[in-house]
């Protein structure tokens, strides 16, 4: 279609454009695509600062990968219109630009990495008020102050020089609304407008709106293409293999046009052509070769700077053409992309949580049909119903694993953000500690993520705070003036070990006790000598316990592991504690590997059912009443190919009534957990199967030695034993 200048109502024309951009910066997609987009580039940034924090300097790649990050978001937020994270975005891209093209040598680096971290830290709040649909209101001017503190301090007396020779930079003011007039002034000058992007440029549609809302300011009339360049993804493809081709009507010198589109390190080349109002109005023909493009955008400052630069008048098919019908403009065709799209998509974790809860539905049926007592009549040929199942429960299976597969993530961004802590606190004591990640690659499903996130901070600040003593303190105990604290994970039968271990100087058990003490947590009638090392250690797990003297930003309310306890509770882990008085401290987690669906041996009890995960049985044993050991004190022990064995009686662990008590009418199972055995005597095996993992109902006080329950194929409800609880 041709464009036609049609002259109407400036007020209606105004509404229209005001309308017509409320819709664009409204879209739901873009602004998806948004907070995705820079919420991976922030943990990026965060990722690389902390790998390099304890380095002299920043390395180049570095230097311009940072630059790269803060442009980026800087761009893509002005589009959105999020002011303040624009502002400290710039104003961080300034300094690294200022290190990328002059290479100071007298920046302290620390400071520079905490400058990132916390201007890091504020987009990422304001991100998560967009995400929750409050406004981004966050005030960025104390930290755009320090930014620019910090940007004279490096430059020193030179960079004060150059900011005095230098033209005040041109403010970027948002206009209330945008006007382009139906027909030119005499005062109107008419610019074709050609643009290359460097092809590792992310998010390049967003880059070449912000170039359109840009020159908008100033624009009489503006046509770009690819004209859709939010919604049509295939734009993307069309900017890299085409370029990004406008025009523009404008009162503007060549010189201001080019200050407006600016130069990043997104442009790879630019050409701005003024040329006739005919020329103008001949429009864009899309099929037409690229034209040559001279100008680099490196040089672009400087021509701008000179004024206007002799170009050569471009050949029909340069870049504009006449189009075949005099007046009329050729309409885009949309190029179907033809390389590979990329194989990655994201998902609402909410639509993954459903899909998770649909699996263990489809569990459970499968199992109330398989078990449905119809099929148990005399005579039924079930050849093939057994076949159809068969297949039924692969497929089953398999489909859970895939979804299991989905929901696992690795524990890396977890662990970097202990790493943050780390940094952060150390700093503010004058700590000098060094940070070391063990099995950060191991996957663990995302609900226990998002679980163990609070807990793993507290424990970390516990180490750095109380466990790492300070430098001097160590230097007299003849320690390495250094601390160490260490973050480790690994998997075993099925479950997540994740442990913070310090070599500090480890907890104090007569502190503890004297605290408790206080405190009227010890029992009168017991001796502190009477308390196991253990048991003294889980004193400081207590709500309100603490043993600072003083409260400080880090501790001292008693509140830190008492939080680490309820949330590693609620899903059905626990909290083991070691220390080693002058060596250090261990504080270990053990969490279920998955809150979905587990492989389980179904029991009975008397009248009650039980499920134990199949990872932790070794085997099952028939024993006789002569394999028995009896103690005094009520302990009872077996013995098994030479080996002696706890015996715990589920049925009288629990007060069960009518279980079994004879141990040759019921079994043994051998159960391994954390390098220890025992037997486990249960009246009888029911089968094997999948379960689907229920959480205990909250008005029901937590049981020890229960994780969990679920529901079988007869509709009973099973308890899930975590052997783990047992075994205290």
């Amino acid at each position: 279609m041709g464009h036609i200048h049609v002259k109407v109502n400036m007020a209606q024309q105004e509404t229209r454009k005001e309308k017509d951009m409320a819709e664009e910066f409204s879209t739901e997609g873009m602004l998806d695509m948004y907070l995705f987009e820079n919420e991976q580039l922030l943990e990026q940034l965060q990722d690389m600062v902390l790998e390099q924090k304890d380095a002299e300097c920043f390395d180049e790649d570095s230097i311009n990968e940072i630059f790269r990050t803060m442009h980026t978001i800087k761009g893509s937020s002005g589009i959105m219109m999020f002011d303040n994270i624009t502002a400290v975005s710039h104003k961080l891209e300034d300094i690294f630009y200022y290190l990328r093209e002059s290479h100071p040598d007298n920046v302290p680096h620390l400071e520079l990495v905490e400058h990132v971290l916390e201007v890091q830290d504020f987009i990422s709040n304001e991100m998560d008020k967009i995400r929750n649909g409050d406004s981004a209101d966050g005030d960025s001017s104390e930290i755009i102050a320090r930014l620019d503190a910090f940007l004279e301090k490096i430059k020193g007396e030179d960079g004060e020089k150059k900011k005095k020779e230098q033209p005040a930079p041109n403010k970027h003011v948002e206009p209330s609304q945008f006007y382009i007039a139906p027909v030119a002034s005499s005062a109107s000058r008419f610019y074709r407008i050609y643009i290359t992007f460097f092809k590792e440029t992310e998010m390049v549609n967003i880059h070449a709106y912000q170039t359109v809302y840009a020159l908008k300011e100033v624009a009489e009339d503006l046509l770009y293409s690819p004209e859709d360049l939010i919604s049509d993804e295939s734009s993307v493809e069309t900017i890299f293999k085409d370029g990004f081709k406008l025009l523009l009507q404008a009162q503007c010198s060549e010189a201001e046009v080019r200050e407006l589109i600016g130069v990043g390190y997104d442009i790879e080349k630019v050409d701005v052509y003024e040329c006739s109002a005919e020329e103008f109005l001949q429009g864009f023909d899309f099929g037409a070769d690229k034209p040559v493009i001279e100008s680099n955008v490196k040089k672009d400052e400087e021509g701008a700077q000179a004024g206007k630069t002799e170009q050569a008048t471009p050949k029909p098919g340069d870049f504009v053409v006449k189009s075949k019908e005099p007046g009329k403009r050729k309409t885009l065709a949309k190029d179907k992309p033809k390389a590979e799209k990329s194989s990655f998509i994201s998902v609402n974790v909410s639509k993954m949580d459903q899909l998770m809860d649909l699996i263990g539905e489809l569990v459970i049926s499968e199992s109330v049909v398989l078990q449905n007592p119809d099929l148990k009549v005399p005579g039924l040929n079930l050849n093939s119903f057994n076949k159809a199942a068969a297949q039924m429960t692969k497929i089953s299976t398999d489909l859970q694993n895939v979804i299991m597969s989905m929901r696992m993530v690795p524990l890396t961004n977890t662990f970097q953000k202990m790493n943050r802590i780390v940094f952060d606190v150390s700093r503010k004591l004058g700590k000098d500690i060094e940070f070391v990640m063990v099995g950060e690659q191991t996957e663990v499903d995302k609900n226990i993520i998002e679980h163990i996130s609070d807990p793993l901070m507290h424990m970390v600040r516990n180490a750095v705070d109380h466990g790492i003593e300070t430098n001097e303190e160590r230097k007299k105990s003849g320690k390495r003036e250094k601390g160490k604290v260490t973050l480790s994970a690994r998997t075993e039968a099925g479950k997540v070990w994740i442990s913070v271990i310090d070599n500090g100087a480890g907890l104090d058990r007569e502190k503890i006790l004297a605290k408790a003490r206080k405190q009227g947590i010890l029992d009168e009638n017991r001796p502190d000598s009477a308390y196991t090392d253990k048991e003294v250690y889980q004193f400081i797990t207590m709500p309100g316990f603490s043993t600072n003297e003083q409260i400080t930003e880090y501790s001292g309310r008693g509140v830190g592991m008492d939080v680490v306890i309820q949330n590693i509770q609620a899903i059905g882990g626990v909290l083991d504690i070691d220390s080693s008085p002058g060596e250090g401290s261990t504080m270990s987690l053990k969490i279920p590997l998955t809150l979905a669906i587990i492989d389980g041996i179904v029991m009975e009890t008397g009248n009650s059912s039980f499920v134990l995960e199949t990872g932790v049985i070794e085997q099952f044993v028939h024993v006789t009443e002569d394999m028995m050991i009896h103690e005094p004190d009520g302990e009872e022990y077996v013995m098994i190919r030479g080996e002696c064995f706890p015996v715990l009686r589920l049925g009288k662990w629990y007060g069960l009534k009518e279980y079994e008590n004879s141990v040759e009418n019921g079994m043994m199972l051998i159960v391994d957990v954390e390098d220890k055995k025992i037997c486990l005597f249960v009246d009888r095996l029911v089968n094997e199967q999948e379960i689907v993992v229920k959480p205990i109902p909250s008005y029901i006080k937590k049981v020890k030695g229960l994780s969990g329950c679920t529901q079988l194929g007869d509709g009973s409800i099973a308890l899930i034993l975590d052997p783990g609880g047992l075994l205290e």
